[in-house]
C-alpha cells in the first residue's frame, strides 16, 4: 500500500513537474522576442527567459486579457503595481503606492510620489490615458493630486510616449513631490507650473518642457541676509560693472540680469548634458541659487536641497534685489583651499584688492569658481587653471568695448600667474 502510494506521489510531481515545465515553454515561445526586438529578461525561480516587451505590452493591454489582472499586483523596480479594469471605458488601471522612479540627471536620490493612478487604454499600436499623483495625507483642498494625460506609439523596438502634466499650482507639486521639505511649513508659495515631457523606453530619453507663471515665496526671512556679514573677512565692495563681478557672471550665470532667480534654458541645457553623462556633471543653477546654497541649504546632493534652494533663491530676488545677491555671492563664495570671499581671493592670489585686479586677473579666478578646490590644485601642480575655461569666461564677459575686449583676450593668451 505505501509502496502504491509512494508511486502515485511521484507520478503526480512528475505530472505537476512537465506541466510547469511545459507551461514555461509555451510562454516562452509566444512571448519570445523577434529578431531586433526591444526584449528583457523575465523568470519564475530557476526558470529564465527572455520576451519581447512589445508582445507583453499588447497582450497586458487587450481587452480579452487585461480583465483578467484586475486585483492582481506585480513587484517592480518602481513599486508594488496594482491592476484593475474599467469595463465601461475598456482601459487597464494602474496603481502604484508608494512610487519611485530612478532619474540620474537629477541626481542619486529617486523621485518618489504617495501614490500614482494611471489608466491604459489601447487601440492598435496607439495607447492613451490620465493618470494622477496623490501627495500624502489623504483628500482635501490642500492635497489635491497632480493631473494629466499621456499618449503613447508602441513599434517592436521602443515606446514613443507624450505625457503633458495639467498646470497647478507650484505650492501642490512641492507638497506631491517633496511633502517633507521644513520649509513647507513656513513658506507662501504662488504661482503655478505645468510641465510637458517626452520619453523614449527602453532608451530612457527624456525631454522636459516646464510651464511657470508668476512663481513667488515668501515667509522665508531671506530679508535678513540684507545686513548679513561674510565670515570670510572683509567685503570687496564692488561694483556690478567691476571686472570682477562681470567675469563672475560669464562664468557662472550669462543671464544673471534676466532670469527670476532660476533659468530654465540653463536647467534644460543642464539636464540634457546629465542625460548624456548619466550622472549630475553641470548643475544648471543661477547665482541666487548658489548663494542660497552657500548661506542657507548647505551643498547635500539630493533633489530636496535643490527644491529647497530654489525657493530661497526665488524669494531672495523679491527681498533682496540682483545688486545686494551680486555682493553676496562675491563676499561668500569659495575660491580654493580655506579661501573664501573675493577680497581674500585677490589678495591671497595677486596681492591687490578685488577693485584693483586686471581684466586677465578676474576672468582667471572667475574661471576657478566651478571647481575652486581642482583648479587651485592644477594651478600649483601644472602652474595654470583650465585653459579652455579661462578663455571662455574671458570671451563671454558683456559690457565692454571693443577694444577693451580685444586687450583682454591678447592678455588671456599669454597669461601665466604665479600658483600661490
Amino acid at each position: 500500500m505505501k509502496r502504491t502510494l509512494r508511486f502515485v506521489l511521484l507520478g503526480l510531481l512528475a505530472l505537476v513537474t512537465t506541466a510547469v515545465v511545459a507551461l514555461a515553454l509555451i510562454v516562452k515561445l509566444v512571448l519570445s522576442p523577434a529578431v531586433g526586438e526591444w526584449a528583457a529578461e523575465v523568470g519564475a525561480g530557476p526558470v529564465r527567459f527572455e520576451v519581447g516587451v512589445p508582445t507583453v505590452i499588447r497582450l497586458a493591454t487587450s481587452s480579452w486579457f487585461a480583465p483578467h489582472l484586475a486585483g492582481r499586483s506585480f513587484e517592480s523596480g518602481h513599486g508594488t503595481l496594482r491592476f484593475g479594469w474599467n469595463e465601461a471605458m475598456q482601459s487597464l488601471e494602474l496603481r502604484c503606492a508608494p512610487c519611485s522612479a530612478n532619474l540620474p540627471a537629477l541626481g542619486a536620490q529617486p523621485l518618489r510620489v504617495a501614490q500614482l493612478l494611471a489608466t491604459v487604454r489601447r487601440d492598435g499600436n496607439q495607447f492613451a490615458g490620465r493618470f494622477e499623483a496623490q501627495p500624502e495625507g489623504g483628500d482635501g483642498a490642500d492635497r489635491a493630486p497632480l493631473q494629466g494625460r499621456w499618449d503613447g506609439r508602441l513599434s517592436q523596438k521602443a515606446m514613443q510616449l507624450s505625457v503633458d502634466a495639467e498646470d497647478a499650482p507650484i505650492a501642490r507639486w512641492y507638497a506631491v513631490m517633496a511633502p517633507s521639505l521644513p520649509e513647507l511649513r513656513q513658506a507662501r508659495i504662488g504661482g503655478t507650473l505645468g510641465l510637458r515631457a517626452q520619453l523614449t523606453l527602453p532608451e530612457g530619453a527624456i525631454a522636459l518642457q516646464p510651464r511657470v507663471e508668476r512663481f513667488t515665496v515668501e515667509g522665508l526671512g531671506s530679508e535678513a541676509l540684507l545686513g548679513a556679514r561674510s565670515s570670510c573677512g572683509a567685503p570687496a565692495r564692488l561694483a556690478n560693472d567691476s571686472w570682477l563681478a562681470r567675469a563672475v557672471i560669464s562664468a557662472e550665470d550669462q543671464r544673471f540680469f534676466q532670469h527670476p532667480g532660476y533659468d530654465l534654458l540653463e536647467l534644460g541645457a543642464a539636464f540634457a548634458a546629465n542625460q548624456k553623462g548619466g550622472g549630475v556633471e553641470r548643475g544648471g543653477s543661477t547665482l541666487t541659487q548658489q548663494l542660497a546654497k552657500l548661506a542657507i541649504t548647505g551643498s547635500e546632493r539630493s533633489g530636496e536641497r535643490k527644491l529647497r534652494e530654489l525657493l530661497y533663491a526665488v524669494e531672495m530676488e523679491q527681498t533682496l534685489g540682483k545688486a545686494r545677491i551680486l555682493q553676496l555671492y562675491l563676499d561668500n563664495a569659495p575660491w580654493g583651499g580655506t579661501v573664501c570671499g573675493a577680497e581674500a581671493a585677490a589678495r591671497r592670489y595677486f596681492k591687490r584688492s578685488a577693485r584693483a585686479l586686471e581684466p586677465a586677473q578676474a576672468a582667471w579666478l572667475a574661471a576657478m569658481l566651478h571647481k575652486p578646490s581642482a583648479e587651485l590644485a592644477q594651478w600649483q601642480a601644472t602652474g595654470s587653471i583650465d585653459a579652455a575655461r579661462f578663455k571662455r569666461v574671458a570671451e563671454g564677459i558683456r559690457g565692454i568695448g571693443r577694444n577693451q575686449r580685444e586687450a583682454l583676450l591678447r592678455n588671456v593668451e599669454t597669461a601665466r600667474f604665479t600658483a600661490p
